[in-house]
């Protein structure tokens, strides 16, 4: 994977103004914070999608075809292949992710800047989806250096998970 081809691409996209404020969440962002990441298939990037004034209704075909004028191909399934990598363009499902993107930090990547989610908030992520994978993805945040377990608990307090995280701490780590 070129990841850095891709971070250019997006970061083209935004200046180009095809994008407003976007940041690299799920698995991919862990490897940022060095943290192992679980096997995926794709990077997602999260964007804010605001309506054209007068709308209600998003149009993110200007996405694609910005990406597909710069020979990159589109996938059946929604994806846009990048350096051979499948991005997906992903608005906030909620209002944690809505929330991370706003707070995502900016970082370097081998001299290309890139905006990430925190390591607290996709921490707080994979417990609120809390698939099996996701679980499995939580110590290693937790112990990752830099890791801020109050930022983390005022996260899950915020967003009401506060105490299904005290029970599951309880359950897994005591």
């Amino acid at each position: 994977m070129n990841i850095k081809e891709i971070i250019s691409t997006i970061n083209e996209m935004q200046t180009a103004g095809v994008i407003g404020q976007y940041a690299i969440g799920g698995a991919v962002a862990a490897i940022f914070y060095k943290v192992e990441p679980d096997t995926t298939f794709d990077i997602d990037v999260f964007i804010a999608l605001n309506p054209l004034p007068g709308r209600s209704l998003v149009d993110p075909s200007p996405i694609f075809t910005y990406l597909q004028s710069r020979g990159y191909q589109l996938t059946k399934e929604g994806y846009v292949r990048i350096a051979n990598w499948p991005v997906q363009f992903v608005p906030p499902p909620t209002l944690l992710v809505e929330e991370a993107l706003q707070q995502a930090v900016e970082v370097d990547f081998d001299g290309v800047s890139v905006r990430v989610f925190t390591i607290e908030h996709l921490a707080a992520i994979a417990f609120e989806v809390g698939r099996p994978k996701d679980k499995l993805r939580l110590p290693r945040f937790l112990t990752s250096k830099g890791f801020d377990e109050s930022r983390f608990s005022k996260i899950l307090q915020r967003y009401g998970l506060l105490d299904r995280w005290i029970n599951f701490r309880k359950q897994i780590f005591d």
